[in-house]
């Protein structure tokens, strides 16, 4: 009867690791597409900034759209890494939710 429970248990925590590596690998691939998207959209506002700074009459221009694109560069890395750090944080969570027994 110990030997059955025994591997009851082994079988459960087996499946559970199973799992946890199935949502890591999902998340992972999650995390990976996010971090792309970022690149692609930081890329597009520099040549965006690039433009306007070639199209610029004066110096001051030029002045202008590099201060404002640095502006708004700063603000987009934030919101990235803050976005980063959060699907960090639930893949963490997600992962080890079949490990602790808990429903997510």
């Amino acid at each position: 009867m110990a030997e059955k429970k025994s591997d009851n248990k082994l079988e459960a925590a087996a499946e559970a690791l199973k799992e946890s590596g199935a949502r890591v690998a999902q998340n992972s691939a999650a995390l990976s597409t996010a971090v792309i998207d970022h690149a692609e959209a930081n890329t597009r506002e520099a040549f965006a900034a690039l433009r306007a700074a070639a199209r610029a009459t004066d110096l001051a221009g030029v002045m202008k759209v590099q201060g404002d694109y640095i502006r708004d560069q700063g603000a987009r890395s934030m919101a990235q890494a803050r976005e980063v750090g959060e699907l960090i944080a639930k893949f963490g969570r997600d992962a080890v939710a079949p490990l602790t027994g808990r429903k997510d």
